[in-house]
């Protein structure tokens, strides 16, 4: 569903690039949960969507009792002492799983031709369209992926929290986001991760601030832009250094 919704959002926003295509971005993601805040029907409103089954481990719930209708719960099978934290740590190591297995995923699409297209596409949209390789289709391409693997990380977060809601994915939050890949730099999983781990340290440790948090992570990313616009990490690019013996070569 998510990756249908990408899909259908790449049509509109094929002719912008840049700073363009993040602003239309955030603007379409705006306007859907808007629309889905006044579909009482469907996603319940600002009431949401309550008592979503929560992660179990092929079965077994992580609960002082099983649930009517389930199975077993994890202590009672395997004999231990029901512990609330046990639940905590089984999705700790879920997120973590899924975490290496995207990661896993991205590397592999990266070293295939779409990843190269897609590296080309981000370095000179002109040069990209000179070697033959069709902008639209890669574009396409890049917009149903991220949304296939940000639904991913929805389905996830809806099941740890039991609960969803439009009011759940402000402006803010997206914005939050598109902070971190800016903040570690583009092209760059390693630093993304590093970025996402500060920000999201930063902005717990600054709830105590309450309203003026934001403001202070936004100044913290302002001063970013200024030192380092290119990002904490950057991804690196091969140099190609002509020896001398080629260089004399040339002058011969």
């Amino acid at each position: 569903m998510a990756a249908a919704a990408g899909f259908l959002l790449g049509f509109p926003v094929l002719r912008l690039r840049g700073d363009y295509l993040a602003i239309v971005t955030l603007g379409f993601g705006e306007i859907v949960r808007i629309l889905l805040l006044n579909n009482t029907e469907i996603t319940g409103g600002p009431n949401g969507i309550s008592q979503i089954p929560k992660p179990t481990f092929f079965g077994l719930e992580f609960s002082r009792t099983a649930r009517e209708g389930g199975w077993d719960t994890f202590s009672n099978f395997f004999g231990l002492k029901y512990d609330p934290s046990d639940r905590v740590i089984f999705l700790y190591l879920v997120a973590l799983l899924l975490v290496v297995l995207s990661l896993f995923v991205i590397n592999r699409l990266l070293r295939m031709p779409l990843g190269r297209a897609w590296e080309a596409l981000r370095e000179d949209e002109i040069a990209c369209r000179s070697l033959g390789l069709s902008p639209r289709r890669i574009k396409l391409t890049a917009f149903t992926i991220s949304a296939a693997f940000a639904g991913f990380s929805g389905t996830l977060f809806a099941a740890r929290q039991g609960f969803v809601s439009p009011e759940s994915f402000t402006f803010a939050e997206s914005a939050f986001v598109l902070a971190i890949v800016v903040l570690g730099g583009m092209g760059s999983q390693f630093a993304v991760i590093l970025a996402a781990i500060l920000l999201v340290v930063s902005r717990e440790l600054m709830r105590d601030f309450n309203e003026y948090s934001m403001l202070m992570l936004g100044g913290l990313m302002v001063l970013m832009m200024i030192w380092r616009p290119q990002g904490l990490l950057p991804m690196t690019r091969p140099q190609l250094k002509l020896k001398n013996g080629a260089a004399k070569g040339e002058q011969a």
